[in-house]
């Protein structure tokens, strides 16, 4: 059986940041990895459950929003995928999309997406003031990012 792309990355060394994962036809897909500012610790269902409302909210909701094919967080807790259509979005395009995503969700002024129980399965452990320090974190991180930073 084939190794799947994600399981190659030596989670030992692995550091936060905006990582080119794999194209499946016009679909690209993004591994953001993320780990807590100065602990290196994961962050918790809390945190990722906040950042991923707010960010998918945005995401879909963005300029580019034809293109979004999903936005949601990795099993292994250590980040997000973001997949896009590529025939619709270009990879630097993409990245400068997110900058902007993260950027916009850490100044995020109003109540959390999709925070009740007709919304969300698990809507009880939503913060929006946690995601939106989760991506104040990842905003900083990336803000310099370019496509050829994509590579792990």
């Amino acid at each position: 059986m084939e190794r799947i792309a994600s399981f190659t990355v030596d989670h030992n060394k692995l550091v936060p940041g905006l990582y080119y994962s794999r194209r499946d036809g016009s679909v690209v897909t993004f591994d953001l990895r993320f780990k807590k500012p100065n602990t290196g610790d994961l962050l918790s269902n809390a945190e990722m459950h906040s950042a991923e409302h707010l960010i998918a909210t945005l995401l879909r909701n963005s300029r580019a929003k034809e293109a979004v094919v999903y936005f949601g967080p990795m099993g292994c807790q250590t980040g997000f995928y973001f997949l896009f259509d590529s025939a619709l979005l270009s990879v630097a395009d993409a990245v400068e999309l997110l900058k902007e995503v993260f950027t916009a969700a850490a100044r995020y002024d109003g109540e959390m997406p999709g925070a009740s129980a007709v919304e969300c399965g698990n809507y009880i452990n939503l913060d929006v003031e946690l995601g939106k320090a989760v991506c104040a974190f990842y905003a900083a991180l990336i803000r310099d990012w370019t496509e050829e930073k994509l590579a792990y």
